[in-house]
C-alpha cells in the first residue's frame, strides 16, 4: 500500500461521499479492501472491496471505532488492535506487515496496516488498513500440494523399479543370463530417463511460474525439426504411413530457442500419437502475428489427429497443470510447459477440433529476427 498513502493521510473526507475527492479516484475502484481510521480511531473510509471481504456493511463501519468495524483476532485468539495498539506504543512504528487474521465467525483475511504521521515520531493521524481475501493464497497452496503429490506419485514407480532391479542384480548376479541382465538394465535405464524427464519438467515449471524461462534465439528450421521427431517415432515402432506433413513455402526465417521448440514439437506429437488415433497431420505455414496492433511475420505449426478429440467443456483447461486427456499415463504437466514456452517466445497456442474430428493444436511464433536482419 505504498501508493497514495500520503494522500490518504491528508484526506479528511475520503469515502463517505463515495466521490474521488482528493485522490482523483474512487476507493471503491480498488481491488483490495481499504479501511482508513482518523486520529481518534474512527473509521472514515470503508471501500466496496472491504465490504465484500469482511461481509461488514459500510454503514456498520463508517464512524465507528476501528476495533468495532474490524474486530480482528490473531490465530491464537488475541484481540488484534489491543495487541498492536496502533495509536500508542513506540512512536517510530510505521505499520504492520501482512498476516493472517480472523474476523468473527472464523472468516480469514490477510491484513496489513500503515501508520501515517505528520512527522516521523509524531502522533498517528491515520491508520490505513489493507485487506485481501485468502482465496488466491489457498489456491496457490492447493496447487503446490497437488504438484508435490503428483511428483511423489510419479517418482515412486520408477524409483521402486530401479531399486528393485539393482538390488536383485547385486544379490543374484551369477544366477541370471546375459539376456536377463540386459533386460533388467534396459528397464533401469528407461526408468532413470523417466525420472530425469520429470525433474526437467519441474525445473521448467519453476522457471515459467517465476518468469525466469530463458529463450536463446537462433535460426530454427521447423520442417527439419518436425522431420527429426517423425523419424524418432518411426524408429520406435510407429508406421510411417501414420504421419502426414504439409509444408507451405516460402517460410519466413524463424529465430527461436531450438531446444525449447524441439520440446514443444515433441510434446504435441507425443500427445497426438499416444492419445489420438488415425493419421497425425503436421502443417507448417507462414502466418501473421499481431504485435502492438501491427501484423508481423510469423510461423504457424498445426498438429492434429483423428481420435475422439477433446470435449468442448475441457478445452479451457487443456493448458492448466495436471490436465490429462485420457488415462494413458503422463504427468499432466506437458501442455502447461508448452504454453509457457510458446508465450516466452511471444507467440500464442490454441486448441480446437481438427478436420478429422480429433484434437488440433496450433501455435504461432513471431520470426523475432535480430534488428540488423530486418
Amino acid at each position: 500500500m505504498a501508493v497514495g498513502m500520503s494522500s490518504i493521510g491528508n484526506s479528511t473526507a475520503l469515502c463517505p461521499s463515495g466521490r474521488p475527492d482528493v485522490l482523483g479516484f474512487d476507493p471503491d475502484d480498488l481491488p483490495d479492501g481499504i479501511v482508513v481510521a482518523d486520529e481518534k480511531g474512527q473509521v472514515i473510509c470503508f471501500n466496496a472491496a472491504a465490504v465484500r471481504i469482511t461481509a461488514v456493511a459500510k454503514h456498520e463501519a463508517l464512524g465507528f471505532p476501528l476495533e468495532h468495524a474490524l474486530p480482528l483476532e490473531d490465530l491464537k485468539g488475541r484481540r488484534w488492535w489491543q495487541l498492536t495498539d496502533p495509536y500508542g506504543g513506540l512512536a517510530i512504528r510505521v505499520g504492520q506487515p501482512e498476516r493472517n487474521l480472523l474476523l468473527p465467525g472464523g472468516r480469514e483475511v490477510l491484513v496489513s496496516a500503515r501508520y501515517v504521521r505528520e512527522h516521523p515520531t509524531g502522533p498517528v493521524r491515520r491508520v490505513v488498513v489493507s485487506l485481501r481475501s485468502t482465496e488466491a493464497r489457498r489456491r496457490t497452496e492447493r496447487s503446490h500440494a497437488e504438484l508435490i503429490a503428483t511428483v511423489a506419485h510419479e517418482l515412486r514407480s520408477p524409483l521402486t523399479s530401479v531399486k528393485g532391479f539393482t538390488a536383485t542384480l547385486l544379490a543374484k548376479w551369477e544366477r541370471f543370463t546375459d539376456d536377463q541382465k540386459r533386460l533388467m538394465l534396459e528397464t533401469v535405464d528407461a526408468d532413470a530417463n523417466r525420472v530425469t524427464r520429470l525433474i526437467a519438467e519441474l525445473l521448467d515449471i519453476s522457471r515459467i511460474d517465476s518468469g525466469r524461462l530463458e529463450v536463446r534465439r537462433q535460426p530454427v528450421d521447423i520442417p527439419a525439426a518436425v522431420g527429426r521427431h517423425l523419424q524418432a517415432h518411426v524408429a520406435s515402432g510407429q508406421s510411417p504411413d501414420r504421419f502426414l506433413v504439409r509444408i507451405q513455402r516460402p517460410l519466413p526465417d524463424l529465430w527461436a530457442d531450438p531446444d525449447k521448440i524441439d520440446q514443444v514439437l515433441g510434446n504435441l506429437l507425443e500427445n497426438a500419437v499416444r492419445h489420438g488415433e488415425g493419421t497425425v497431420t503436421i502443417e507448417v505455414a507462414p502466418a501473421p502475428v499481431r504485435i502492438d496492433e501491427h501484423d508481423e511475420k510469423g510461423t504457424a505449426v498445426t498438429v492434429s489427429d483423428e481420435g475422439p478429440g477433446i470435449p468442448e467443456e475441457s478445452m479451457g483447461r487443456v493448458f492448466t497443470r495436471f490436465w490429462r486427456g485420457s488415462k494413458r499415463g503422463g504427468t499432466g504437466l506437458g501442455l502447461y510447459i508448452v504454453k509457457g514456452i510458446v508465450e516466452a517466445h511471444g507467440g500464442t497456442i490454441t486448441v480446437g477440433r481438427g478436420p478429422g474430428g480429433g484434437a488440433q493444436f496450433r501455435f504461432i511464433l513471431p520470426v523475432a529476427a535480430p534488428a540488423y536482419l530486418q
